[in-house]
This record gives C-alpha cells, sequence and structure tokens, in this order.
C-alpha cells in the first residue's frame, strides 16, 4: 500500500483500541511496527498534510498545559474523517495490494 493508504488504516486501527485522536510520533510506531519503511518523519508529516487537505484527516493543535504538564512540546492531533474512511473502503475494494491509491478513491472526495 503507499504511505496514505497506510496511514489512514494504521489510525482506523488505532481508533479501534480506543484512541480517538494520534499524533505523528505515536503513528510511526505503529508504522514501524507493522513494516512501513520511513525515509523520515518528513515523509510522514507531508503524508499527512496531503491527507489533511484532501479532506481525509482533520487536525487540531493538543492544550500546550498538557505538554508543559509533560515535559514536551504539544503535539498536533489528527482524526480520520468520514470522507477518510470512504476512501480507505474504496481504495481496498478497487485495487490489490500495493496497488496506488486509486482514482476513484480520491475522486470520491
Amino acid at each position: 500500500m503507499p504511505l496514505e493508504a497506510e496511514i489512514l488504516d494504521a489510525a482506523l486501527q488505532m481508533r479501534r483500541s480506543g484512541e480517538d485522536s494520534f499524533h505523528g510520533f505515536a503513528l510511526a510506531k505503529v508504522l514501524a511496527g507493522e513494516g512501513t519503511t520511513l525515509t523520515a518523519h518528513g515523509t510522514l508529516y507531508k503524508a499527512l498534510g496531503r491527507l489533511e487537505q484532501a479532506g481525509l484527516l482533520e487536525s487540531d493543535w493538543e492544550d500546550a498545559a498538557a505538554g508543559e504538564a509533560e515535559g514536551r512540546p504539544r503535539r498536533r492531533l489528527y482524526r480520520v474523517t468520514g470522507t477518510g474512511q470512504l476512501a480507505l473502503a474504496a481504495h481496498r475494494a478497487e485495487n490489490s495490494r500495493g496497488a496506488p491509491l486509486g482514482r476513484a478513491a480520491w475522486e470520491a472526495l
């Protein structure tokens, strides 16, 4: 699967395990556990930006106090939209494993 489809799939897996939203580092750990090779975290964040721009993800900054309480910078928290769920389902239905995110999935937006 291309990175964007892998991100959506991993994010939905995280949601099924009780995580309503996710941050990039947690997602990178999940993807690494599934054997996805990220060349750099910049690759992941660029893909997250593309997915958000396409309406497949939405994001907000976490409350700064939450990060301060844990001694870290605040995180950008992402959520899969309903459109993102539909695009991933269309991708799965239309493509075999390893195929790029299909035109129909993107055009469904």
